[in-house]
């Protein structure tokens, strides 16, 4: 995990059996025909930053995480947590998102708890992380306001996981920039 550029992670496991690292690459490499990614990907590109063949890798992770944006370098994605092509799909969505705020914001620190905070509301909101089914299968059966207090408590965690934030700093953050943030739906009309 680098230094300044903290990693930028989904705090939770998605699958239980896992993937072979030579799997999941295949898996990312069909998630490119996806409609999602491929909008993302276009939308990297127009604000400059193209990425290479090597930009999302799969990996072996020790960490209890799905996947990670490490600026500067690209996005894991954790086979061994992976189960299915949805799941995948799922972790290079929300990665594109951090990856596609770094390009756009050129002053982005990771380090600074509200810059992190703002990039995971942004991510869990747009990415479909909160989806009501996938909450649902999470365990939460809120029917009303469930996709907000998703991507609150899915924020949290990453935020808390950066080295640089304390719990009581990523909540703050979390609370001082969600107005902004969750309304910022760039580079799409409006959420997804």
């Amino acid at each position: 995990m680098a230094e300044e550029s903290a990693v930028k992670s989904s705090p939770t496991v998605m699958g239980s059996g896992g993937l072979t690292v030579e799997e999941c690459e295949d898996m990312i490499q069909r998630s490119f025909r996806t409609p999602m990614v491929k909008f993302l990907k276009e939308n990297l590109e127009k604000t400059g930053c193209a990425f290479g063949d090597n930009f999302i890798k799969a990996v072996h992770c020790d960490q209890k995480v799905s996947g990670g944006y490490v600026a500067g370098e690209g996005i894991m994605v954790c086979s061994n947590h992976m189960d299915i092509q949805d799941d995948v799909n799922q972790v290079v969505i929300h990665e594109l998102i951090h990856a596609y705020d770094e390009c756009r914001a050129a002053n982005l620190n990771w380090a600074n708890c509200a810059h992190h905070a703002c990039s995971e509301i942004r991510a869990g909101h747009l990415s479909g992380d909160c989806h009501y089914k996938r909450e649902l299968l999470r365990g939460y059966m809120k029917i009303r306001g469930h996709e907000q207090d998703c991507v609150r408590r899915r924020a949290l965690k990453s935020v808390i996981a950066n080295p640089y934030c304390s719990e009581a700093a990523a909540k703050d953050a979390i609370k001082e920039v969600w107005d902004v943030c969750y309304n910022d739906t760039q580079p799409f009309d409006r959420a997804p």
